[in-house]
């Protein structure tokens, strides 16, 4: 089935090149110029992915985000936002409120086919064997794709879902900050490496464990982050 993707910005120019390449690459595309409508195709679409905008007529990206990760049947819906504003602080907040990847204008449209690509595969999954982990509070079951901690579901994006499984897989073991996402995320992020601590602390914030708990995520200074794990 082919993969449907929703291009959201106010600048239609933008919005039909991003259109032109995604089609060539195979994707049906839809298109949005401002919040309102965004968030009702989102709901009424349910589209594989969102590339979203952050300045947008009524509802900002922000906003729009933050709706879809506190909506359950909209919240592991894939993110990738696509804005001018290129501060550190203005990524973080994105990437805090859920955002999977984050492209900054000017930008080369085959670049945000490559990011496309790549947060739909993460999203799908290879094909491996079905996998339950445990580690602490926390069990991930691979086959049905959920995180769960002392019973209770986690609803993760696509992004903290891999990078915890990475956790999972190695707990106790240190990760840099590259080593996460190389090894996690199978790409390489645009900008600094310091995005991955917007992730790592939702992470932390949907777990919600105490420090001695095996699940808990600990920082290694000067190194990166582990799963506590046992002992």
């Amino acid at each position: 089935m082919t993969q449907r993707i929703l291009v959201v910005d106010d600048d239609k120019h933008i919005v039909r090149l991003v259109r032109s390449y995604l089609e060539q690459a195979g994707y049906q595309v839809l298109t949005a110029y401002e919040g309102e409508a965004a968030l009702g195709l989102i709901r009424a679409e349910k589209p594989d992915l969102v590339v979203l905008d952050l300045m947008l007529p009524g509802r900002d990206g922000w906003q729009i985000t933050r709706t879809m990760r506190g909506d359950p049947s909209l919240a592991a819906l894939p993110i990738i936002m696509l804005t001018a504003r290129v501060e550190d602080s203005d990524r973080i907040v994105g990437l805090e409120l859920g955002a999977d990847d984050y492209i900054a204008k000017p930008f080369n449209p085959r670049e945000v086919v490559a990011r496309v690509r790549a947060v739909l595969r993460r999203t799908a999954g290879e094909a491996a064997p079905h996998r339950v982990l445990s580690v602490g509070s926390l069990r991930m079951d691979t086959d049905r794709h959920t995180v769960a901690c002392a019973e209770r579901l986690l609803d993760l994006t696509p992004t903290e879902y891999d990078l915890l499984k990475l956790l999972m897989d190695h707990p106790g073991r240190a990760f840099s900050r590259s080593d996460l996402i190389d090894q996690g995320l199978g790409y390489e992020y645009e900008g600094l490496e310091r995005t991955v601590d917007s992730h790592i602390k939702n992470l932390r914030k949907k777990i919600g464990v105490g420090a001695d708990d095996p699940a808990a995520i600990e920082t290694v200074y000067g190194i990166g982050y582990r799963l506590r794990g046992e002992g």
